[in-house]
């Protein structure tokens, strides 16, 4: 799940924190949930005015593809189950992270990237 956190910056208005979080089923399959059962969060910082420009909304997206590969780790290649769970773990943090910023640059880029779309 991603949680979109509004943040004040001192000295700018408009800045803002993503917060990208895990699903249970791919953190689970990737072993990443550990003894406590926490689920890794990664926080991607950005600007309303970063998004104004084709290249900050590239940074942006590339940003968030990191984060849900922290948040979703790689599990061995010889479990195809844990494979596929790591996979559609990292395509729903960015989906969620996408539809929650609610940018029309940045959803036409993932729609372009992503294989549903």
């Amino acid at each position: 799940m991603s949680t979109f956190i509004p943040a004040r910056a001192a000295g700018s208005p408009a800045k803002f924190t993503l917060l990208l979080l895990g699903s249970l089923a791919g953190v689970l399959a990737a072993g990443a949930a550990g003894a406590t059962g926490d689920v890794p969060a990664v926080s991607v910082k950005y600007s309303q005015e970063s998004l104004a420009t084709n290249g900050g909304v590239y940074d942006l997206y590339r940003r968030i593809t990191i984060a849900a590969k922290q948040v979703c780790p790689d599990v061995s290649i010889r479990d195809l189950s844990a494979l596929h769970q790591v996979a559609v773990c990292r395509e729903q943090a960015v989906a969620r992270a996408i539809s929650q910023i609610d940018n029309p640059k940045l959803a036409a880029l993932h729609a372009s990237r992503s294989k549903n779309g």
